[in-house]
């Protein structure tokens, strides 16, 4: 896999992972209409080109109390973006954090129980070197929220 891109066959294998990756490679397999051994030597060869990290369940975070989904933009001070990344990406409650291109320098999406929560959170950020400037948005109704890209 290292060297060379997903083909049609690795991207049927990664969209039943998508739907279910509790599937084993027996069900996919007998899904794809292939042997269980050529699934574990895709899956394998996925793993280690990076295509394929990990497997994980899809939580309902509302239902267990985070409430609170919120997107903030952060102004960094030169030279110090990735530094700072890298810290604000070991708190709790981040979720996701981007490079971006505009007026600000990266985004993050975390997600909080309550007020009080987010209120640690965003002045953590603003007590952090190199952050300049803050501009949160609550998000009010979650229209979507699925990380995981069909192919």
């Amino acid at each position: 896999m290292v060297g060379r891109s997903a083909d049609a066959l690795d991207i049927r294998i990664l969209n039943l992972l998508l739907e279910n990756a509790r599937y084993s490679a027996r069900e996919i397999g007998a899904r794809l209409g292939i042997s269980t051994s050529t699934v574990i030597s895709r899956m394998e060869a996925l793993k280690e080109g990076g295509i394929l990290r990990g497997f994980a369940a899809e939580i309902d975070y509302e239902k267990l109390g985070y409430g609170l989904t919120v997107v903030t933009e952060i102004l960094v001070s030169r030279g110090k973006l990735l530094e700072l990344e890298g810290e604000i990406s070991k708190i709790h409650g981040v979720c996701a954090v981007y490079d971006v291109t505009g007026e600000t320098d990266a985004i993050v999406i975390s997600k909080f129980r309550n007020r009080e929560e987010l209120s640690r959170f965003t002045k953590s950020l603003l007590s952090m070197h190199f952050v300049e400037r803050t501009n949160s948005h609550v998000v009010l109704t979650t229209v979507k929220e699925d990380f995981r890209l069909r192919m």
